[in-house]
């Protein structure tokens, strides 16, 4: 295990002026950004031996990209436009999105048992939980992943409704996946639809989102960056029972940023959709530092690079931490910082953006990393993006 990024070399990202010699693509980019992106993201490339970082950012509706390294060692490749990344569970705000879609159009409300939505579930602990709880990762503990030998939806029910709480629902913020996975299994219910289709048919046409796939299409394989692990073994993710629902997005940076300017409503859209989407940053709790919205994680603007690392640090994604209900639920904020983390075995990503200031980063790398590193290359580059560059 890696340990967490130290104080000298948080420093070192904040401050250095190393640059990268092979850069693919910097776009369009205003004086002084590419250098800065540069400075933000070298120190951890060298230290962390990455091969590769997509950045891509967006300031007053416009959005310009940059690309730095391989994405393969094997083929020497260089990142570019269509590279296609694992963003883990980063996918979980489609998901959370789509649940939302689903109550915008009456289908369901965050307020309904899960059961209504999943019969099979009548009767059982799981099946009492709210839909919220499921959003939130406060339905009483339910652990990080699903079972390895849970193969498929049936077993999946099978294995919910034998579950029982270690904490009234609503105490305790667990992160997790299977949450998120029984979130998109009622919201596709409610739809009358299957998860995965609704996403690629439904949602992400929508959102003019044409390179961003559950399953990467044939004609794509040879854009999809080659993972590798805190090992630099190859690795690349294996498809579970609910991975589309919790960690299955693949996708570009330029893709990724146009979902961070549909968050803040820089797109023009469809209005069913901007208003789901929007809701998704209701806070409903709080815990710790952080405000929990539906997936999407909120802090109060500004905020300190300190607060953001104590919010998404191990403490808080593998042990359980007191979560107080907001009532009534917050109301989406402008003034905040919201943010989501993603990982899978060989890839690393973070989103983070600032509704009121129209600003917003994605990071993207084909190398497991720690969290620390991408909340340091953010935030150094968010530094820029809401203050002068010249």
């Amino acid at each position: 295990m890696k340990k967490p990024i130290g104080t000298a070399l948080l420093a070192l990202v904040l401050a250095a002026s190393v640059v990268l010699p092979v850069i693919a693509n910097a776009g369009t980019a205003k004086p002084g950004l590419s250098q800065i992106v540069r400075d933000a993201v070298v120190p951890i490339m060298r230290a962390r031996g990455i091969p590769g970082v997509s950045i891509a950012v967006t300031s007053a509706g416009k959005s310009q990209v940059f690309h730095f390294g391989v994405s393969s060692r094997e083929t020497r490749a260089a990142l570019n436009d269509r590279t296609l990344f694992e963003v883990g569970s980063v996918s979980k705000t489609f998901t959370a999105t789509l649940a939302s879609w689903a109550e915008v159009q009456g289908k369901l409300a965050w307020s309904d048992s899960v059961s209504r939505h999943l019969p099979a579930l009548q009767g059982t602990a799981f099946g009492d939980l709210r839909l919220v709880h499921l959003a939130t990762h406060t339905p009483g503990g339910l652990p990080l992943q699903v079972p390895e030998d849970v193969t498929d939806e049936a077993q999946l029910l099978q294995w919910f409704a034998r579950w029982t709480p270690e904490y009234p629902p609503g105490t305790r913020r667990t992160y997790g996946n299977p949450g998120i996975g029984a979130l998109g299994l009622a919201a596709a219910h409610s739809l009358g639809g299957e998860f995965a289709t609704l996403v690629q048919r439904e949602m992400l046409p929508a959102l003019g989102m044409t390179n961003t796939f559950l399953e990467v299409p044939e004609a794509r394989l040879g854009d999809y960056a080659q993972g590798y692990d805190s090992e630099d073994s190859l690795a690349r993710m294996t498809p579970g029972v609910i991975g589309a629902e919790a960690y299955g997005i693949r996708t570009t940076a330029a893709d990724l940023v146009r979902w961070v300017q549909a968050n803040m409503g820089d797109l023009s859209i469809d209005r069913a959709w901007q208003r789901a989407i929007t809701a998704t940053h209701t806070g409903y709790f709080t815990t710790g530092r952080m405000t929990q919205d539906l997936v999407w994680e909120q802090y109060a603007y500004p905020v300190p690079v300190e607060k953001l690392l104590a919010g998404n640090s191990r403490r808080m994604i593998f042990e359980p931490n007191p979560a107080i209900e907001l009532v009534p639920p917050m109301r989406p904020r402008d003034d905040v910082w919201i943010n989501k983390t993603g990982s899978t075995r060989g890839f690393s990503a973070y989103v983070a953006f600032v509704p009121k200031r129209h600003i917003g980063v994605v990071v993207l790398a084909n190398k497991s990393i720690p969290i620390e590193d991408r909340i340091a290359i953010a935030y150094r580059i968010m530094q820029a993006l809401d203050g002068p560059v010249r």
